[in-house]
């Protein structure tokens, strides 16, 4: 069958994510403990990040998890829920805890967005684009369309907030509802061996799994040392195909 629709896994795929979510997770926290000791007027001691810090809220973040499992993938929430409950502990009333909770998480989202794609990865979509329906699916909480990129990509899944994240098959079969191709048309590319390769290759799409290991690749998935490397891979995936009719 043709190759018609490509999905792109983001973090870690199309950027890397690992200085975002640094900057992102100390900047936000401390945007909140500036701003409450503002409003509060509080001494240093007394300060929400002295009795409440980082790790504190990253603590909270993964009892919530556990304790919803439904909600596992879906990140803005557990985030929100759990700065809620520190400030309510810290001493906040409830409409205070949540309007602050509400803050910090668009100060978040704010930082979380300001990634920087690998330079040849704008390039690269408006070529595929017009050969290849696309589309983006994601267990994180970027907002594709906020970017510059997300232009090239008509399709958006955002799997947490589906209470479905990757390897669930839900976000890639929605995908492809919204491409209007069949699994064996599509290839995923993505940098997880478990969320991406290996759900996207059940399901009968072709997979190109970014990543680090030289073992043989079963039938249907393509490593990859960076996305760069991906029009080499789909020329070569369309020669094949022609040449074996």
């Amino acid at each position: 069958m043709n190759l018609e629709a490509i999905t792109f896994d983001l973090d870690d795929t199309l950027w890397d994510n690992g200085g975002v979510m640094r900057r992102t997770e100390q900047g936000h926290y401390s945007w909140l403990d500036a701003a409450l000791a503002e409003w509060q007027a509080v001494e240093p001691a007394g300060r929400f990040a002295t009795r409440f810090p980082l790790d504190a809220l990253l603590a909270r973040r993964l009892a919530l998890a556990t304790a919803h499992p439904p909600r596992r993938g879906d990140f803005t929430w557990l985030r929100q829920r759990a700065l809620s409950e520190l400030l309510g502990e810290y001493g906040l009333a409830q409409e205070h805890a949540e309007h602050w909770a509400r803050r910090a998480m668009e100060r978040f989202m704010e930082l979380r967005h300001e990634v920087e794609p690998h330079p040849e990865v704008e390039p690269m979509l408006e070529q595929l684009g017009k050969h290849y329906r696309l589309a983006s699916i994601t267990n994180g909480n970027v907002e594709v369309t906020r970017l510059p990129l997300g232009r090239h990509f008509p399709v958006t899944v955002t799997a947490g907030e589906l209470l479905a994240p990757k390897p669930d098959p839900r976000p890639f079969l929605l995908a492809l509802s919204h491409l209007g191709t069949h699994p064996e048309g599509a290839l995923h590319v993505g940098d997880s061996w478990e969320e991406d390769a290996l759900p996207a290759r059940r399901l009968g799409m072709q997979a190109a799994w970014i990543g680090p290991d030289d073992r043989p690749m079963p039938h249907g998935i393509h490593r990859l040392d960076h996305v760069r490397e991906l029009p080499a891979l789909i020329q070569w995936m369309e020669k094949t195909r022609k040449r074996t009719g």
